[in-house]
């Protein structure tokens, strides 16, 4: 499968030019501290059982202060409870929602890393050189609403998907491969860490890794694996899936890149003109599970 295809040199390049201009990225071990306990198990098609083999949260130390101190996390954080968790449940996006959603975009283009993104998507002939073209083709593809479930009205963004997460009839979690959605809702005990997912034992990852494939469940439903950047930026991670989903047409597009020392796949589903749904994945990972 995905290990058959070469690593794409020229991302590579690009993607390691944004995690060395990511000076937003939290330290491992001092600004957070991460608990990896047991390996997770299998978790059968559509099941919401999972063995839990992690007691204690993924996250024993997360820097709040320092989390809140930095504009583009605490824009963030904002955005994360504007949203309905269930597709089918057409959004209501208020004035005050729309503030915050350009507050985030406007406070992610001050940094190197989406200026760095940007240069290169224009020298690509995928993004216009004028910034507030740039900022509206960003928004259309992270924030304009779209209908994931046929049944309803607008009810997802591509947004809201990677970063938030959502349900679908209530069966099963969708999206939410974003670190800090996840300890914040770890915190408020919506979240219960089920274990870290790995291929064999040479590949168990250590506690200052910084993409992990993870098992978890989300106010009672289980995600078998979701691959997740963990101490990354919000700029980071928005640069890095906007390049994939701008320099590819295909439905789903899988990049693999070696970016820092992690060998990763890059999954991006597009909606139309927007993202449906991204993610790292560790090539390490059991594919059977996936």
């Amino acid at each position: 499968m995905a290990r058959s295809q070469g690593v794409n040199q020229e991302l590579s390049q690009i993607l390691n030019q944004l995690w060395n201009l990511d000076s937003n990225r939290l330290n491992p071990g001092t600004d957070y501290k991460i608990n990896l306990q047991g390996k997770a198990g299998y978790v059968a098609q559509g099941s919401n059982y999972a063995v839990d083999k992690a007691r204690a949260p993924l996250f024993s130390h997360v820097n709040l202060d320092k989390l809140k101190s930095i504009e583009t996390y605490a824009h963030f954080i904002n955005l994360l409870d504007n949203y309905e968790m269930s597709t089918g449940v057409s959004e209501t996006v208020t004035s005050e929602e729309l503030k915050e959603n350009h507050v985030f975009l406007d406070a992610i283009l001050e940094t190197e890393v989406m200026k760095c993104a940007h240069k290169y998507l224009v020298s690509k002939g995928q993004s216009p050189s004028d910034q507030k073209q740039f900022k509206r083709q960003l928004y259309d593809i992270w924030f304009h609403l779209y209908h994931r479930d046929r049944s309803g009205g607008e009810d997802s963004c591509g947004f809201e998907h990677v970063f938030v997460g959502e349900t679908k009839h209530g069966k099963e979690i969708m999206g939410l491969h974003n670190w800090i959605q996840f300890y914040l809702q770890e915190k408020h005990g919506h979240v219960d860490y089920k274990g870290y997912k790995a291929r064999a034992n040479k590949d168990s990852p250590d506690e200052d890794d910084h993409v992990l494939n993870l098992q978890f469940s989300w106010k009672g439903l289980v995600k078998p694996i979701g691959g997740s950047f963990i101490g990354v930026s919000p700029e980071f991670e928005v640069a890095l899936f906007t390049i994939i989903f701008l320099t590819s047409t295909e439905k789903m597009t899988t990049a693999v890149v070696k970016v820092d020392e992690y060998v990763l796949e890059i999954v991006v589903y597009r909606h139309g003109r927007s993202i449906g749904t991204s993610y790292p994945k560790l090539l390490s990972s059991n594919n059977r599970d996936l």
